[in-house]
């Protein structure tokens, strides 16, 4: 008999045992008052009074299991996964499924192992879901392909758990086979099918996809979740979704239910939190504490068959966090494996570097020509939807920051290659520019301006550092770098959160929209109805297809 077993039936003592602690308990939704629980080699071994080496008082506290945030791309944080573990744990966090999507977008297999390698460095438990699309879809080009049997190999390396978000919807239901092998590879499968519906939804959710984080209203929701899918709701920097779904969420359909953030800035994470903002917004919306913390905890771990974790039981991981006396949700302290974390402080991470191979833009590669009725990028308020707009424009006079149509430019930052070219309506910036090599998914380089000069030299900010992010308004501008793949900083979070606050103040004076760059971010993602831009121009997500940004022409 193990020193574990011995423990768990009195014969040995504990390593430390935790009293007077008022603990959640998740499978029932109740709280247990005056509990002491003891644990042995990271996991809890007991509830009960027994020996061990180590007492610690909880006095009276709330005790949570550890949090779990079901749908994460680390990279969106803009942080490296050693700072971000230090941003997200004092929050209670203990274990995220993280898909690695945005770094294999750019390096491939290269981004994988770094992100593995780094994931061994933290006391987060990085759970990696293997990118299912890189590209996002076959018309984009990217850094990277990853086929089949690119990923098959990873899926037996330490702290991979599945496959990522299956964006490629048509392929899944055209039946592809290098998309359905990859499928095949692991019994967890995330989605990722905004306003899939009917039979359409069925067939997709048949090939073997289990759950659904792009869910924009409780209809939608709803039946996916009749279909058999779980649903995350997600509420990140600009994805504001969890008001909008939480009346799906019932004491029957919790266990079906919980939360992501997906892509949440550093700066939300440093003033906000990460899934205790989650459970705080979810009370502030109607659904019952207890509800919400089941969310967050057990709903997580069975989602993907971790069973290990998500509640303080005999045999499961000693991941925990306390609440304070006042509020739904406020950590005053997080335990992994039974320690109370301590920050480390910030320590240089390593950094993959990826050159950028991206020509400077210039009036000529930025051009509008012709006039006509032009399809618009519609930005939609809270959502990374968009909106297909139609204008009567003349492409000389764009753009026209009066009318808020600004130009949107995506340039290959891969292959020197060319620019597309598309207008955007809802930024609201009148004078000065934005740019960034953070374009979902395949990473080039975009901008967003009210002149092309402004347009030009935020741009060439952004190249001149192989990566980062850019504002500029009149002589004022800030910067920042982007060193990790274009995608990550290798500040401290604190720093990286002010630079972001920086580069807002710059550019919000001129009229501009909060969060301007994750809405700019996600305006090249061609998995995302209705309209983008690409480097090869505008295209159209129902149809699947490159198509001009004029519908109509008058010359």
């Amino acid at each position: 008999m193990g020193s574990f077993n011995l423990a768990a039936t009195g014969k040995e003592p504990y390593d430390i045992i935790f009293t007077n602690a008022r603990v959640f308990c998740p499978f029932t939704g109740e709280w247990e008052e005056n509990a002491s629980f003891g644990v042995k080699d990271g996991r809890v071994t007991g509830f009960g009074t027994y020996t061990a080496d180590q007492t610690i008082d909880l006095r009276g506290k709330r005790i949570l299991p550890g949090l779990i945030d079901a749908h994460v791309h680390i990279e969106s944080s803009l942080l490296t996964p050693t700072e971000y573990a230090r941003a997200v744990i004092p929050h209670g966090t203990t274990t995220v499924f993280a898909d690695p999507h945005e770094i294999a977008n750019v390096a491939g297999t290269a981004g994988l192992r770094y992100m593995l390698q780094e994931r061994s460095e933290v006391a987060l438990d990085i759970r990696l879901m293997l990118p299912s699309c890189v590209p996002a879809t076959p018309l984009d080009r990217g850094g990277a392909v990853l086929s089949c049997s690119d990923l098959a190999p990873f899926m037996e390396q330490e702290g991979v758990t599945g496959l990522g978000e299956v964006m490629n919807v048509p392929g899944v239901l055209a039946g592809d086979k290098d998309l359905l092998c990859k499928i095949g590879l692991s019994p967890f499968v995330d989605g990722h099918a905004p306003l899939l519906s009917g039979v359409a939804l069925c067939a997709y959710i048949a090939a073997g996809i289990q759950s659904d984080h792009e869910c924009t209203n409780a209809p939608e929701a709803a039946e996916k979740l009749r279909r058999g899918m779980y649903i995350m709701l997600r509420e990140g920097s600009t994805e504001k979704n969890l008001s909008a779904l939480a009346t799906v969420v019932t004491p029957a359909t919790a266990y079906r239910c919980c939360f992501a953030t997906d892509d949440r800035h550093a700066d939300m994470l440093a003033e906000d939190g990460h899934i205790d903002d989650c459970i705080r917004r979810a009370v502030d919306v109607g659904i019952e504490p207890e509800v919400a913390y089941r969310m967050a905890t057990l709903s997580a771990a069975e989602r993907f068959g971790m069973n290990d974790r998500g509640a303080l039981a005999p045999g499961r991981r000693a991941d925990f966090c306390v609440l304070d006396d006042t509020g739904v949700c406020t950590v005053t302290d997080t335990y992994i494996r039974g320690v109370r974390w301590t920050d480390p402080g910030y320590r240089r991470p390593n950094v993959l570097h990826v050159p950028f191979s991206c020509a400077p833009l210039t009036e000529e590669t930025i051009a509008i020509r012709g006039s006509g009725t032009a399809r618009v990028v519609g930005l939609v308020p809270g959502q990374i939807l968009t909106h297909e707009l139609s204008f009567e424009v003349d492409g000389a006079s764009l753009p026209d920051p009066s009318g808020d149509l600004l130009k949107l430019i995506v340039c290959d930052r891969y292959r020197s290659g060319g620019c597309g070219v598309g207008i955007v309506n809802g930024f609201g910036i009148r004078d000065g520019a934005i740019a960034a090599s953070v374009a979902h998914d395949s990473h080039n380089l975009i901008a967003v301006g009210s002149d092309d000069a402004a347009i030009i030299r935020a741009a060439g900010m952004v190249i001149a550092a192989d990566g980062g992010m850019a504002a500029v308004s009149g002589n004022t501008s800030a910067f920042l770098p982007l060193e990790c793949g274009g995608l990550m900083s290798s500040l401290p979070y604190e720093e990286v959160a002010t630079s972001l606050r920086s580069l807002e103040a710059c550019i919000r004076t001129t009229g501009c929209i909060e969060n301007p760059f994750m809405y700019l971010s996600f305006c090249a993602l061609t998995v995302i109805p209705e309209i983008r831009v690409t480097e090869r121009g505008v295209f159209d997500v129902g149809a699947f297809a490159d198509v001009p940004l004029f519908s109509t022409r008058t010359k």
